[in-house]
């Protein structure tokens, strides 16, 4: 989903994304270099998702990357940054890093797609949000708490910096360490695949560019 215009909108250009299918990924057409390179842990190769709670296709993504996040090597970092490109989006935003300061994220995810993508609940108020929150476990109390903490707000500025400073234009989309960023829709190449193919072709690219990370260390 763009940051601008909210929409999937996928190129039409003739012969797009046979790249990836003859000769690997393509720099420029499958996924784009940072012109300036950003820090990162040292150590590990870190993988950044940036997604939205409330994007269809990170909702569509969400299990793709999941066993994916689970089965990468141990000099993999993979970790979910949730952004906020307009303000409505922040009170979902806050959710995310409340939850995760919490230690509850990962245990509330699914519950929450499903209530936003299935249910058609908004969750965008935090009182209810700490009262859906409640039935998973969570203590309404720390969690508004959490939510209104600096430490929290702090946190969703620094996701907002770091999906700017990836050149990120939509979600989902996934950073590589610190230099590279594609995406389902980056990945396509123009072609327009179903969804749980573009998003098998991002993480195909991630793997090449991880690969690539790997080879020059």
């Amino acid at each position: 989903m763009k940051r601008r215009d909210f929409s999937a909108l996928l190129a039409t250009t003739p012969l797009a994304g046979t790249a990836l299918a003859q000769g690997g990924p393509v720099e420029g057409r499958h996924y784009n270099v940072l012109a300036q390179p950003l820090p990162t842990a040292p150590g590990r190769i870190e993988v950044i998702e940036f997604f939205w709670y409330g994007c269809p296709h990170c909702y569509a993504f969400e299990p793709l990357i999941e066993p994916w996040a689970k089965q990468v090597p141990a000099d993999i970092a993979f970790r979910k940054v949730h952004v906020a490109f307009r303000g409505s989006l922040k009170p979902h935003q806050r959710m995310f890093y409340a939850l995760e300061a919490l230690g509850k994220e990962a245990q509330a995810r699914p519950a929450i797609f499903a209530a936003m993508h299935q249910q058609g609940q908004s969750l965008d108020d935090p009182k209810v949000q700490a009262k859906f929150l409640a039935n998973l476990g969570v203590d309404a109390a720390k969690y508004l708490d959490a939510y209104n903490s600096f430490g929290v707000q702090t946190k969703c500025s620094q996701a907002d910096k770091l999906f700017d400073a990836y050149r990120a234009d939509g979600v989902p989309a996934l950073g590589i360490a610190g230099r590279f960023i594609t995406s389902p829709a980056i990945a396509s190449a123009g072609q327009r695949l179903a969804e749980h193919e573009s998003g098998q072709r991002a993480l195909q690219v991630t793997d090449f560019l991880i690969q690539r990370v790997r080879a020059k260390k």
